[in-house]
């Protein structure tokens, strides 16, 4: 893994037509090139111009509150990020999937190593960031401490500590988007999806469509987080058990506790079925390794705001909240059912070196369709238990599994699928 700079005299881009703003140092991205030097660094910068090489810039959605920081005076323009022992607790990769451009189009798979393979450009003075972050926590859940007094779950001092506390690598990681991947894993062109991002973001980026040069996106949208228990190597062996949840943020349940969905009691089973599945034999464990993905993707991506609409009509309607009408009631306020669109969930399963998941705890056929059509094979699923599921969450459970999600291996009642999706479209 070579951390040298190009020679001098080699290819660049010029990615600005201002003159002002400096001659050509833009690195070029290969995407998908299996060494780091030649796929190039990702850089986002917003104080020399003249090395951007991406549309947007880094930290999503936040960097919106950095322009507030700044415009306040309480943030110097072009700080630089000191990195002096940021680099990841845990070495992820690389794995054949990171050279792979139709297996990873919406994050860098040189995310968390930045200050190692591109030590170069930032010795240059490249303001180049990492899109990821590796480290160490524990997690501490009233469910788990449950799980132990009803002997679930059992004590072993490594996964699982005497304070009821789990220990977990953590991991943080900013969307990165690669256009031309992305318009192919959604089946469209790529001057369309140019358009529309730059149409329904009010033009906030020009560059979507008097840049076709530059291929690579910083969407202004929330990222992933991945809780790992046990070794996050272990990820990437398909003999060793992986039992694993994707997860999409639902913040009134997850913090909350808010009963009218399954969302946290689905995602803290899950926790306990990592756990287990990372422990021991010995323990009463699989012997295997567990993981959480957690995406923001608030009100399957239609947004909190849209989902306490929803919640009103559905409540306030003649006859009260019904499975029947669970998913109309959502198209009459977001105009679409659901907008989490898993096409580009996998890839960060790939970006981990997963080519199996023994038990994938999650109903939801989208998302099983969407891992075992990017290549991972799944052996099993794993419903929620019909006694975490509130009084008030019934109503969902069963407008989802009238609408074809999984439970228990069935097949769908296609009669009551037709009722549903049909009444769904009046």
């Amino acid at each position: 893994m070579s951390a040298e700079l190009p020679p001098a005299g080699g290819r660049h881009i010029r990615l600005t037509s201002h003159p002002q703003q400096g001659p050509s140092g833009a690195p070029p991205i290969h995407w998908g090139a299996e060494d780091p030097m030649q796929r190039g660094p990702v850089v986002g910068t917003t104080t020399h111009r003249s090395h951007r090489n991406v549309i947007g810039t880094h930290s999503g959605s936040y960097g919106v509150y950095r322009a507030l920081a700044v415009a306040a005076g309480n943030l110097t323009r072009g700080h630089r990020a000191d990195l002096t022992n940021t680099s990841p607790t845990d070495l992820v990769g690389p794995y054949p999937q990171w050279a792979d451009p139709d297996r990873i189009v919406s994050i860098d798979p040189w995310g968390a190593s930045v200050q190692q393979v591109y030590a170069g450009y930032l010795a240059q003075g490249y303001d180049i960031r990492p899109t990821i972050a590796v480290t160490k926590a524990h997690i501490h859940l009233p469910e788990i401490k449950q799980a132990i007094a009803f002997q679930r779950l059992a004590i072993d001092g490594q996964v699982l500590l005497e304070d009821a506390s789990a220990t977990v690598t953590k991991i943080a990681i900013e969307p990165v988007w690669w256009l031309p991947g992305v318009a192919r894993r959604f089946g469209v062109g790529e001057t369309a999806l140019r358009h529309a991002l730059f149409e329904e973001t009010g033009g906030m980026y020009p560059e979507l469509v008097t840049r076709s040069d530059i291929e690579v996106f910083l969407p202004p949208i929330g990222g992933q987080t991945l809780y790992v228990f046990g070794d996050v190597r272990d990820l990437a062996n398909p003999a060793i058990t992986l039992t694993a949840r994707v997860h999409d943020e639902c913040n009134g349940s997850d913090v909350f506790g808010s009963d009218i969905c399954t969302c946290r009691p689905y995602l803290t089973h899950a926790i306990e079925e990592c756990i287990q599945g990372a422990q021991t034999v010995a323990t009463g464990g699989r012997g295997g390794v567990g993981l959480i993905a957690y995406s923001r993707k608030e009100g399957r991506a239609l947004g909190e705001v849209t989902k306490f609409l929803v919640y009103n009509a559905r409540k306030r309607q003649e006859g009260g909240d019904s499975a029947d009408k669970y998913f109309l009631r959502t198209e009459c306020v977001a105009g679409v059912q659901d907008m989490r669109f898993q096409e580009l969930m996998p890839d960060v399963l790939h970006w981990l070196g997963i080519r199996k998941i023994h038990r994938l705890v999650s109903m939801s056929n989208d998302k099983y369709d969407a891992i075992t059509g990017s290549g991972i094979e799944v052996v099993e699923r794993v419903k929620i238990p019909d006694t975490l599921v509130p009084a008030d969450a019934k109503v969902e459970i069963e407008a989802k599994i009238a609408a074809g999600y999984f439970t228990d291996g069935a097949v769908p009642d296609e009669a009551r699928l037709a009722q549903v999706k049909g009444r769904a479209l009046e």
